[in-house]
Order: C-alpha cells, then structure tokens, then sequence
C-alpha cells in the first residue's frame, strides 16, 4: 500500500478532496507523486529523462526510417529490428511525456480511464519487445546453425506470423489487467508513488480483495519472462554448440560476432528489469526513490539504447545512418 508521508506538502489538497469514500463509487482520477521524496529535485531529475526519451524518438525513427527505404535491409534481422524499434518508439511515447509533465510542470493527475490505458500499453509492449528478442534469436540460430536455409526458414510470410503471434501474445495476456481493474473499488486517496501508472501500485489502492489480481499479474510475469529467457537461453545454447564445431578461433570468432548487437539488447532490456524486480521483492532497505527511478530508466534506456546499439555493431545501419545525416566516415 502507497503511504501517505510519501507525499509532498504540494499533493495535500488533491488528497483532501479526493479522501472521501464516495469517489470510490465513480472512476477516480489518481494523483502521480513523481518520484517520492526527491520532489525538490524532480525539475532537474527529468532533465536527464527528457534527453533519454529524445534519443529513443530519434533513433527508432531513424531506424525505423533507414530499413523502410533500403530494399537491401528487408532481411528477416532488419525486418526483426524495425518490429523492436516499433515497440519501443510506442513504449517510451506511452510514458515519457506524462512522465515528464509530472516532474517538470507538475501535471500531477491522471484520469483513471487514461490512466488503465497506459498501463496496458507499458505491460503490453513490454511484453512484446520481449518476445521481438526471441525471434531475433531464433534468427541468429537459423543464420549461423542453417546458414544455406536461412531464406527458406524464415521466409516474408512466416516473419509476419511471427510477427502477428508477438503481437496477439501481447494484446491477449495483458488484456486482462485493466479489466480486473476496472472491477476493483478504490476507497482511500488515489496516490501513485510514480511517474506513471504502475501495475501493482494501482492494485495497492485498492480495499476490495485484490487476489486475483496480483496472482494473474504473477502468472503473466512468469509466463512472459520466464518462458521468453528460456528460449533466449536454449537458442544461444545450440548458437555456442555449432559456433565451438567450426574450426579456427577467428572463424569462431566471425561466426558468434554477428550476435553482437542482440546479446547487448538483450542484456539492456533484461538486467534492469530483473534488478528493479529484485530490488522490489526483496530489497527491503532499498529507499522507495530508488526503485521508482528504477523502473523510471527501465522503460526508457532499453528504447534509448537499442538504436545506438544496433547503429555502432551493425555496419549496414552504419553505413546508412552516416548516409542519412551526411556524415562522411
């Protein structure tokens, strides 16, 4: 449950008329503390975060940009990238500006309408760009495993199942989260200890029996991640075993080089999602601040990082990318 000696004196008078139970009976509007006990420094906090969501809008777009006017990079790998620059375009979007608002102008409310949407679309493509990053394996597998089959495998029209099953995955399992929501009743001041609208603080609101949501959330998570790892693991497992057969450290060297990028995107995307976790669950010390601003960064250096990525370790995106701003190497 979000404690009231989190809030600032500036939240006070919005608890105030919101602390009667009759708005339980209504959809409430919550109240986005921001990052609690750093709120005198909140203005200079988002600037940082203000430079993050800038460079995940323009890297994405320019990826996004490069790959759907250079007919040379419609290759399952690049078609794959654009699906991950996608997602993370509509992540960052989702959050930042909100996010921002609160922190910079404090635009501190939130509707509970807008509010479910965005938590649907953080936890929905969230788990999206998870599964992007175990097709992507799956991808490196079929190119160095079964190089000359590589075309035939991941052929146009299996990538957009692949694609349509990413999706659906996403829209059908998180679904459920603003409807179990939406059956809640909320009878004590709509805070938020964050700068958006986190899952579990939401449900912490709460005064009706909220166990069935907090066990779908768990069962999501496991399911999600814990399935998704598991692939990720078994490809690059297969990927070490045929890399190891090929005679020569430098041609062993070439061979597990292309999966470069992916590892680094995999590693940005999963570490501080599974340090934020571990952080919440289990490190009880840990100030309230630092896990929201935490699970603040998890959702906007993965998008910020990932173009930056792909553009250092993969000389076409290079190449195009110099091309693209007139930079001459």
């Amino acid at each position: 449950m979000i404690l009231v000696s989190f809030l600032s004196p500036l939240s006070e008078p919005f608890m105030m008329t919101h602390s009667n139970s009759s708005w339980s009976l209504l959809h409430p509007s919550f109240f986005l503390i921001g990052i609690p006990g750093l709120e005198e420094s909140q203005h200079w906090i988002a600037l940082p975060l203000c430079v993050l969501y800038l460079f995940a809008f323009v890297g994405n777009v320019t990826i996004l940009f490069i790959i759907w006017t250079d007919p040379g990079l419609h290759q399952p790998m690049y078609i794959f990238l654009a699906m991950l620059s996608g997602i993370d375009l509509v992540l960052a979007s989702s959050t930042a500006p909100k996010m921002l608002a609160v922190l910079l102008v404090d635009a501190h409310e939130i509707g509970y309408t807008v509010c479910l949407i965005q938590m649907f679309f953080i936890h929905a493509f969230s788990s999206m760009e998870s599964g992007v990053l175990v097709a992507m394996a799956l991808d490196r597998y079929v190119a160095i495993c079964h190089p000359l089959h590589h075309p035939t495998i991941l052929h146009p029209w299996v990538i957009g199942r692949i694609g349509m099953a990413v999706l659906l995955r996403g829209l059908v399992l998180l679904l459920p989260f603003p409807i179990l929501l939406g059956r809640l009743t909320f009878c004590q001041a709509p805070v938020i200890g964050h700068a958006y609208c986190e899952h579990m603080a939401v449900v912490k609101l709460a005064c009706s029996e909220t166990i069935v949501n907090r066990a779908y959330g768990l069962v999501v998570a496991l399911l999600v991640v814990g399935l998704d790892v598991l692939a990720i693991g078994f490809s690059y497992a297969l990927i070490l075993q045929a890399v190891v057969k090929v005679p020569g450290v430098e041609a062993r060297l070439k061979a597990f080089s292309t999966c470069g990028s992916h590892i680094c995107v995999i590693l940005v995307f999963y570490v501080p999602g599974m340090f934020s976790f571990l952080t919440h669950r289990f490190g009880h010390h840990v100030p309230h601040h630092v896990h929201v601003l935490l699970a603040t960064l998890y959702l906007l250096v993965p998008p910020a990082l990932n173009p930056v990525v792909y553009g250092v370790k993969t000389a076409q995106i290079r190449q195009r990318v110099l091309r693209v701003f007139y930079i001459k190497e």
